[in-house]
């Protein structure tokens, strides 16, 4: 029987080497692949690490956002308010260690300051009014420094309960200033008291919203190596309502966004 011819081309039989050379291809684009992928994890990786070390440092050592749970500080600050602090001014403090870096300055009378509450540590926000050497007193609400009576437009008063004497100011005792008046009976209370003199390393804070702050008049100083940092700028701010779900989101005080802190 003749074979027949026909116009198909015939077959391409591949050879040991042609099959060799493909499948070498194939493992180095597919080796290729795995080391991009690897590659390009590994940048991420390292992008985000770095990001984080970064945030760190800076939460650290310059800057941190804190929030403001109370109305002691009204009206210059609000429930709701969100501030970014810088905590390099006073010299922010080196993690695990009782160290400070190098301040930019010291703490100046009047203006807002963040500090580590003296009792438990947590951070609290009021105004600075007494320095380091300072005779503080308050009379009929009036507060003077080194006598001379302080002009306060930031105050806020929004109690009408009588003027109050605690035991809580009986710590004033040992910083009063000896004179013949204070020697006879000290009965302090919460808009007269006086004079202190503030101790080296120290500061004497009040809240703005006099009748309602837990403030120096109650525990006392606070020492230099508490302070954290000052306010710069309100960055968000919401006011509370339990009528809305999401009050964060449906109740923003856009009036309120960047507003400097004095």
């Amino acid at each position: 029987m003749s074979l027949q011819m026909t116009d198909r081309a015939p077959l391409a039989i591949p050879t040991l080497r042609s099959v060799t050379d493909d499948h070498r291809a194939e493992v180095l684009r597919a080796m290729n692949r795995t080391t991009w992928r690897w590659s390009a994890f590994a940048d991420y990786a390292r992008t985000v690490i770095i990001a984080v070390m970064l945030f760190m440092l800076a939460r650290t050592f310059v800057m941190e956002a804190f929030k403001i749970p109370t109305g002691s500080m009204e009206r210059t600050l609000l429930v709701g308010d969100f501030l970014l602090v810088n905590k390099a001014v006073f010299g922010a403090e080196i993690p695990f260690t009782h160290l400070r870096m190098p301040a930019v300055r010291d703490p100046r009378r009047g203006e807002v300051i963040v500090f580590h509450f003296p009792r438990d540590g947590t951070p609290y926000v009021k105004r600075l009014i007494g320095l380091p050497g300072d005779t503080v007193e308050m009379r009929n609400d009036t507060v003077v420094v080194n006598g001379v009576a302080s002009s306060e437009p930031y105050v806020e008063h929004v109690s009408a309960d009588s003027d109050q004497s605690l035991a809580d100011f009986d710590w004033q005792r040992n910083f009063l200033v000896k004179r013949a008046e204070a020697s006879a009976g000290y009965h302090p209370s919460r808009n007269t008291w006086g004079p202190l003199v503030v101790p080296p390393n120290n500061y004497f804070v009040l809240g703005d919203n006099r009748d309602i702050s837990s403030d120096s008049r109650y525990w006392g100083f606070v020492p230099k190596k508490l302070l954290i940092g000052k306010p710069m700028f309100v960055y968000y701010s919401y006011a509370h309502d339990d009528k809305h779900s999401y009050p964060w989101l449906t109740d923003i005080r856009w009036h309120r966004l960047g507003t400097i802190i004095h």
